[in-house]
């Protein structure tokens, strides 16, 4: 009895003989893994968020020197003084950009997802501009709309064309009244073909099948539209409008660069880059990203809210 029993007790492995196994082999291979990638979010992200949050309490230069312990003044002047949040007013431009922005992508993909001559070739020329680098398409339209500083030198390749018609010179990037349409335009240039194409992948994934019903129930194209292609891709419709509008809010790339937030073009974030660096207030241009990163997990859980799945 004591025999049998003795068989039936199985053996312990050692530590050795686990990490040997099969099983051991694979939670290593899994933790060496994911080791570096880990390591490099804790000091690349986690750790700044961590101090960024602490010197939002205080009040600092770049350097760190003659760190103060300020508690809530900076969210306090943040919220007390609407210079900083006049900035936003510029985020509607863009705002309002987005919402074109995806009208037309979700057009043009459902037309390119027909069978029309050089469909692919369409595909690639209009995905070519979000494959550009940010600096040089913010280069390439500053150039665009005007050479040199668009008071005493409004020159440009659009005021040129413009003039060989007879018209005349417009001041595009310091006329506050179209300057944020302007670079509106070259935002939507720049990221729609990004929607696009993730249109057209949602598109192609809706079975053939339910096409095939739909003519032969005899359903036009508005109706296939609204009946079958509308409700199947609405989670990528409800994705790309989260994007659309973080990207709204946090605009810093294009305006920086063409026009440097000059002329009624500042947006938050810019303002937050001029805080930290020119006027060297770290402490208030934190708290700042503070109220940035909460506006948009709002946004984010309202947009997730209207746009959840029926269950």
């Amino acid at each position: 009895m004591a025999a049998t029993a003795g068989a039936k007790t199985k053996k312990k492995k050692s530590v050795s003989e686990w990490l040997h196994g099969y099983t051991g082999q694979k939670y290593t291979t899994t933790i060496v893994f994911l080791l570096i990638p880990i390591i490099l979010m804790i000091l690349f992200t986690v750790i700044p968020a961590v101090n960024m949050g602490i010197f939002s309490f205080q009040e600092r230069d770049q350097f760190g020197a003659n760190v103060k312990w300020v508690g809530l003044e900076n969210y306090k002047t943040l919220f007390s003084d609407s210079s900083y949040f006049e900035t936003f007013i510029n985020s509607l431009y863009y705002f309002a950009g987005s919402f074109v922005q995806q009208a037309v992508a979700l057009l043009i993909a459902t037309i390119l997802c027909t069978k029309i001559r050089f469909s692919n070739l369409f595909k690639g020329i209009i995905f070519f501009p979000y494959m550009m680098n940010g600096v040089a398409v913010s280069l390439i339209f500053r150039r665009f709309f005007q050479k040199g500083d668009g008071i005493t030198n409004t020159e440009g390749t659009l005021n040129s064309i413009m003039m060989l018609f007879g018209a005349d010179p417009v001041k595009w990037l310091s006329n506050p009244d179209i300057v944020n349409w302007c670079l509106v335009f070259a935002s939507v240039w720049r990221y729609i073909g990004f929607d696009i194409i993730m249109y057209i992948g949602a598109i192609q994934s809706i079975s053939p099948d339910i096409y095939e019903a739909a003519d032969l129930d005899g359903a036009n194209s508005w109706q296939r539209f609204r009946y079958i292609i509308f409700p199947g891709i609405r989670p990528i419709i409800a994705l790309q409008l989260i994007l659309a509008i973080k990207g709204s809010i946090s605009v810093f790339e294009i305006p920086y660069i063409i026009t440097g937030g000059r002329f009624g073009t500042s947006t938050f974030v810019i303002r937050t880059i001029d805080t930290a660096f020119t006027y060297q207030h770290v402490g208030l241009a934190s708290a700042m990203a503070i109220v940035l990163l909460a506006i948009i997990l709002v946004v984010t859980a309202i947009q997730k809210a209207i746009f959840r799945e029926d269950k």
